[in-house]
């Protein structure tokens, strides 16, 4: 609930009284001071009413400018309080969602000032950074609580669903701000710890498995940032935690930055390429996703109604219609790059999965399967897959690296490389076990089957063994 005061003046007392009478809301006079004349009005209102309770008070001619207090009340004894909830919220399809000018604010009160937010952006990526190359998850989630990109993302979905034209094209200015000043704080701290030794320049990021985790769009981070949207949508428009979402957001954007950063300070064309696609990725389906949220939420914007009444020629008609064109050149080109490249992943996946199903291979078990970016061959005509399995016995498989890439080549019609990564474990099978397995220790929990998409990070921080690891590569012909 929320209580609303207002100065009514003496002339206005009779039509004030009467508006809120036919709108059946309780309400009480009291005095004002002595210097004015009029009284106090406090209605105590439904959260999502206080929009329409005055402006159906303005409408009977009190001034817009009056003395107005709204504060949240605990606890309130309204007797009709459903039926003003249900007949004046102004929210999804005439239920308790949050009004538009909740919506608004909460969106606002995400976003800090302009020197905190690109302070935040910066550190943000600096500790995503050390996090990435240290292959550390807890430092990357520690990068994602401090980004400050909910309240900047979440506002131009918002904006778009109220009709609140500037906020939208804030919200755009801001995302593009942050996004550019995250990834020259990810170049400039990768720079650093190049050139002053704390990591080895000659270091292959792309071996690092956090790196190429966030440097190549996949179905499951496509998964993340819809579910960033949605549930960022959903904080905004009910009571729950909007920072909660903004810690999902954040770990659909400051990764991938982090990792074009750091691809960039290597000169690894691929790995920015990757991380740049990702990101963009992120963000256009963050917003897509946001905005559709609050429209089956039944949200109704009418900024097509307002962009095709209001429309001039004007300079900033044309800024508008330029930042539009943008938009949809940078949804066009991610959505390519994003489906060719889980194309490409997929024809991978299957092949590989062929390629052991043999019986000559029947001794391993696929850890996982990682592909390099695939660009499209904009840097390079060659694509690294990289295909770990484990295995138990002492044969050698040499022909397996040729065998994959002789599969995956002939079904993606791509020049690619493939590394094959041998872990050598042995079992101590149980008394009494028949299948050859340790009932106390299974192979299975700690050296995971995966026959899916390929995910980075399921090796090698996945597995840990205390055995020899080896590598066998098959370059393209």
């Amino acid at each position: 609930m929320r209580l609303v005061q207002v100065f009514v003046p003496s002339e206005d007392h009779d039509a004030v009284r009467e508006t809120l009478s036919e709108m059946e809301v309780e309400f009480v006079f009291s005095d004002a001071d002595d210097h004015r004349d009029g009284s106090l009005a406090n209605v105590p209102v439904p959260a999502g009413a206080v929009d329409t309770v005055l402006e159906r008070l303005y409408d009977a001619g009190l001034d817009d400018d009056t003395y107005t207090v709204v504060t949240e009340v605990d606890r309130a004894t309204v007797p009709n309080a459903e039926e003003l909830t249900d007949r004046y919220v102004e929210g999804p399809k005439g239920d308790r969602g949050a009004s538009h000018s909740e919506i608004r604010e909460r969106a606002e009160d995400l976003t800090p000032d302009t020197a905190t937010y690109l302070a935040f952006a910066i550190a943000s990526a600096i500790v995503a950074v050390a996090g990435l190359l240290l292959d550390s998850a807890i430092v990357i989630v520690g990068a994602m609580v401090i980004a400050p990109f909910a309240g900047s993302t979440l506002s131009a979905s918002a904006g778009a669903v109220i009709s609140d034209r500037e906020m939208v094209v804030d919200s755009a200015t801001s995302q593009v701000t942050g996004l550019v000043i995250a990834y020259v704080g990810a170049i400039v701290m990768s720079v650093f710890l190049q050139q002053t030794g704390f990591v080895p320049s000659t270091l292959d990021v792309g071996r690092v498995g956090q790196v190429s985790g966030f440097a190549t769009p996949n179905l499951l981070t496509l998964v993340i940032a819809i579910a960033a949207g949605f549930a960022g949508a959903l904080a905004l428009a009910t009571d729950l935690p909007v920072s909660l979402a903004g810690v999902a957001v954040a770990a659909a954007i400051v990764p991938a930055a982090a990792a074009a950063g750091i691809g960039t300070a290597w000169g690894e064309p691929l790995i920015v390429a990757g991380g740049i696609v990702l990101l963009l990725m992120n963000i256009v389906f963050i917003n897509l996703t946001a905005y559709l949220t609050l429209i089956a939420l039944g949200y109704r914007s009418s900024v097509i109604r307002n962009i095709r009444e209001n429309a001039e020629v004007s300079l900033r008609t044309g800024a508008y219609a330029v930042i539009v064109l943008l938009f949809l050149v940078v949804v066009a080109l991610t959505a390519f790059g994003t489906y060719q490249h889980l194309v490409f992943e997929q024809q991978a996946n299957d092949e590989v999965q062929a390629v052991l199903d043999d019986p000559e291979y029947a001794t391993l078990e696929l850890a996982g399967v990682e592909t390099e970016y695939n660009d499209g061959s904009v840097f390079s005509d060659e694509v690294s897959v990289t295909v770990t399995v484990g295995r138990s016995s002492g044969l050698e498989h040499e022909g397996l690296a040729e065998d994959l890439q002789t599969e995956i080549d002939a079904q993606t019609s791509r020049s690619v490389n493939v590394d094959v990564r041998f872990v050598d474990y042995q079992r101590a099978a149980a008394v009494g076990d028949d299948d050859g397995r340790s009932a106390w220790w299974p192979i299975d929990e700690w050296l995971p089957l995966s026959t899916g998409p390929s995910s980075a990070q399921s090796m090698p921080q996945a597995v840990t063994l205390p055995s020899n690891l080896v590598e066998e590569r098959a370059d393209p012909a």
